[in-house]
């Protein structure tokens, strides 16, 4: 039987999964980034959750800066507790021990302090110093090796950080185990931090690049949604029964609704409906089986009002625990922080039912667009597989004509099934055209439908019967012989 390694948890929200469950207890890792990079935040995140999860932490700093100054700034933080200073968690500053003794009264420091502080976690900032101060690669690797061993012996896991970018074959790289980067990107005027767990001995991890932010409550990290969700966290249902539309009129072309846990993509331009048959789709949640309007353009108030427009009171929904909102502007945000937020909302509240209005506004969060297929795919994978059943709006960019941009060339890997929605031009008047393309697992009629919006809701009418290129946006009936 293989044995397994006991785990540290950081408690910083989403580096643990990145980990596969922690860090080694016991290991050492070098945490490597520019000056800004969040490193100090990292480390002293990590260091007061371990405390408050009954831990002892030890932070030296090789560094000129004061303490004081230091605390200054992680008092903005919401997990800096002073308190714990002094107590579980003691900040010792070695910089001058380093300047006038060297690295070898360093170590001896330390090595006192560990005992003396029966610590669990030691912190050493300043490793670039403390290499400057070595006269060869082997004084380096010695100061290394000096304090693993002291703090192996103690039970104690080390983070040494550096504002040095170490190559993987430096010899600090190949003395602990394990290498944590942290970096930031510019995407034309964005700038997006990152972070990559370049080694990680005896431990599985998330490889590749993560994006995270600093906000108030310290670092938070947003594994790659197609990394965490490889392969989906629970087992797809396999009842198939139809689950009601909230158009009574379209559930009767489908077999009876949409397939249960599947994933249905409206296309069609702005203005032709697409968000007012998500509001139909959510009209028909339940408290027992409860929807979620994940947007990006319509605010909560706005929404509300729309849906009164059509005899649906979203705001008594709220009360009751049917329905619930989330908006985010598209001004600012990361892709994976958003599917990280609906997947929270879905455990949170036992959504059984979502409306994404719309991929749209997912996209625009993307940094790299060739990442939108397989995160499409790992997010509507996951919900599937919790027993969501997802309604998604996708703006073309034409209101007429028969081209249509879909939000990836591989749709048949996201959605089960497609409505398109177009604009037509016949007989001197504007209609709303809606055809179903695809319903997965399930017989449908694909007649040409003319959508009715009005303050009743929506209605599907079989139209167009005595008119061609229908399609392309300017219908003309068809003479008879």
């Amino acid at each position: 039987m293989l044995e397994q390694l006991k785990r540290l948890a950081t408690g910083i929200v989403g580096f643990d999964a990145l980990l596969k469950g922690g860090l080694v207890a016991g290991a050492s890792y070098i945490v490597q980034g520019r000056p800004g990079s969040g490193k100090t935040i990292l480390a002293n995140q990590l260091g007061f959750y371990h405390v408050r999860e009954g831990g002892r932490v030890l932070v030296a700093t090789l560094l000129s800066e004061s303490h004081e100054r230091l605390f200054q700034y992680l008092s903005t933080l919401s997990f800096f507790d002073p308190s714990r200073i002094g107590n579980e968690i003691q900040f010792v500053s070695a910089f001058d021990t380093l300047e006038n003794e060297g690295l070898d009264e360093v170590v001896k420091l330390l090595r006192r302090e560990i005992v003396r502080q029966k610590a669990t976690v030691l912190i050493v900032d300043g490793l670039l110093n403390a290499r400057s101060k070595a006269e060869s690669q082997i004084d380096t690797k010695k100061f290394i090796a000096e304090l693993q061993g002291h703090a192996a012996f103690a039970g104690c896991t080390v983070l040494f950080l550096t504002s040095s970018r170490l190559d993987d074959g430096s010899p600090e790289h190949t003395m602990v185990d394990g290498v944590i980067e942290l970096g930031e990107e510019l995407f034309g005027t964005r700038s997006v931090r990152r972070i990559q767990l370049r080694k990680t001995r005896g431990s599985g991890a998330l490889s590749g690049l993560h994006e995270c932010e600093i906000t108030d409550d310290g670092l938070v990290i947003y594994p790659r949604l197609e990394s965490l969700y490889s392969r989906p966290s629970h087992v797809e249902t396999t009842d198939m029964k139809p689950l009601p539309s909230g158009v009574p009129a379209l559930d009767g072309l489908i077999g009876g609704g949409l397939p249960r846990a599947s994933v249905t993509l409206a296309m069609g331009p702005s203005g032709v409906g697409k968000t007012t048959l998500g509001i139909r789709f959510l009209s028909v949640a339940t408290p027992e089986e409860p929807g979620l309007h994940f947007g990006f353009y319509e605010t909560p108030d706005r929404l509300r009002a729309k849906a009164n427009a059509i005899g649906v009171d979203f705001a008594s929904m709220e009360e009751t625990g049917a329905l619930h909102m989330a908006w985010q502007p598209t001004t600012e945000g990361l892709l994976d922080g958003l599917g990280a937020r609906l997947l929270r909302l879905v455990d949170q509240h036992g959504i059984k039912r979502v409306s994404i209005d719309s991929f749209g506004g997912m996209t625009r969060m993307a940094n790299n667009p060739a990442r939108l297929t397989p995160f499409f795919s790992a997010l509507m994978g996951e919900l599937r597989a919790r027993g969501v059943l997802v309604f998604a709006s996708w703006e073309i960019r034409g209101l007429f004509g028969p081209e249509l941009d879909a939000p990836s060339p591989d749709l048949s890997s996201i959605v089960d099934n497609i409505l398109v929605l177009r604009f037509v031009e016949y007989e001197s008047e504007l209609k709303r055209l809606l055809s179903i393309l695809k319903i997965r697992d399930s017989v449908y009629d694909p007649a040409l439908l003319e959508l009715v919006v009005n303050d009743h809701g929506v209605d599907l009418r079989k139209a167009f019967k005595n008119a061609e290129a229908v399609m392309s946006g300017s219908a003309s009936t068809i003479s008879k012989p």
